[in-house]
């Protein structure tokens, strides 16, 4: 059984008891069952010599404390458990959980059985995640990377840590080519003669999505001889309707979202306008974009894939640390149908 959240895993019930359980020992469980160790032991491994109803004294008290056997114990007897945690930073991001939905199958063929944590974008939640994992002695972390998170944190990780959406020099890190998204769709525009085009954004304090989407515009405007006009705002399709008309003027023949779900609102408010003459650029491969507004230009960034790459360095990670390795993943272009 799992919880779930929007169709996705959040959790396994033994990952979750793994995770929160108070980590005893075989000697507590002896104390507490009045036998030895070597009697819960045999408990444990499910060997014969035990009085029927001493077993299940001692099987109630491990139930009842939520009891799991050290991984090195179980190592020995050949029995792992082989825990991931995946810590995203919104459980309704849909580029998240574009790579999550890819992570999990390769997690499960591996024999790992996935966690997923929210931070929230704050750095302080991530501090806590990693301090309950230390304890649980996770064998890896997939973690979704953001603005103020500092790579000190994450530093006692860096051999079973992997870094999506981010890049830290120490880290082994997995992000998606923002500078390339929008060259692909500023040139697909020049090639078909635009020469207003326009930009609607996020806030240049998110250095990818915001920072990162602008400044390529900003650079290829100047580049091309191209007057420059945007307006960044929130990551929502609400921002994106509300700052559509800042940017638009008769002149406009199309307009460059640094998002799908931005994208999905300037659409809307170009279509309550009939004005269906400008072209829409998104990013991210939503797919609620394509069946609304399937003239719409979009850049796939390969969420789904960088999710699988993730999933592989960690794996390298596990047989040979050796951190620090970057990973871009290549974006393709999606034209309208």
């Amino acid at each position: 059984m799992a919880f779930t959240h929007n169709n996705s895993i959040l959790i396994t019930d033994s990952a979750w008891r793994y995770v929160m359980s108070e980590r005893l020992t075989i000697k507590d469980i002896a104390r507490l069952s009045g036998v030895g160790k070597s009697t819960v032991s045999r408990v444990i491994n499910k060997e014969s010599g035990v009085k029927p109803e001493t077993r299940a004294r001692i099987e109630e008290i491990i139930n009842q404390h939520n009891f799991a056997p050290s991984k090195s114990a179980r190592a020995m007897r050949g029995q792992t458990d082989k825990v991931v945690a995946i810590i995203v930073s919104r459980l309704d991001s849909n580029a998240e959980n574009q790579a999550v939905r890819a992570m999990l199958p390769l997690l499960y063929a591996q024999g790992y059985d996935p966690i997923l944590l929210e931070s929230q974008f704050e750095p302080e939640r991530v501090r806590e995640h990693l301090t309950v994992l230390s304890r649980r002695h996770v064998d890896g972390i997939l973690l979704f990377g953001f603005t103020g998170l500092d790579e000190s944190m994450l530093l006692p990780w860096r051999e079973k840590i992997v870094v999506l959406a981010w890049e830290y020099e120490q880290l082994t890190s997995v992000r998606y080519d923002d500078s390339g998204a929008v060259t692909l769709l500023m040139n697909a525009l020049i090639a078909k003669k635009h020469q207003h085009i326009a930009f609607v954004g996020v806030k240049l304090s998110d250095a990818t999505t915001g920072g990162r989407r602008y400044d390529t515009y900003h650079a290829l405007c100047k580049k091309h001889q191209i007057a420059p006009c945007a307006a960044l705002g929130e990551l929502t399709f609400q921002s994106g309707y509300q700052l559509a008309q800042q940017v638009i003027s008769e002149d406009t023949t199309a307009i460059i979202c640094a998002s799908d779900t931005i994208a999905l609102g300037v659409s809307k408010y170009l279509q309550e306008r009939s004005q269906n003459d400008v072209i829409v650029c998104g990013m991210g491969n939503n797919s609620l974009l394509e069946f609304l507004y399937p003239k719409t230009f979009s850049v796939d960034l390969g969420y789904a894939e960088g999710g699988r790459m993730a999933v592989q360095q960690l794996l390298s990670l596990q047989n040979s640390p050796q951190p620090g390795k970057h990973i871009t993943v290549p974006c393709t272009l999606r034209s309208p149908n």
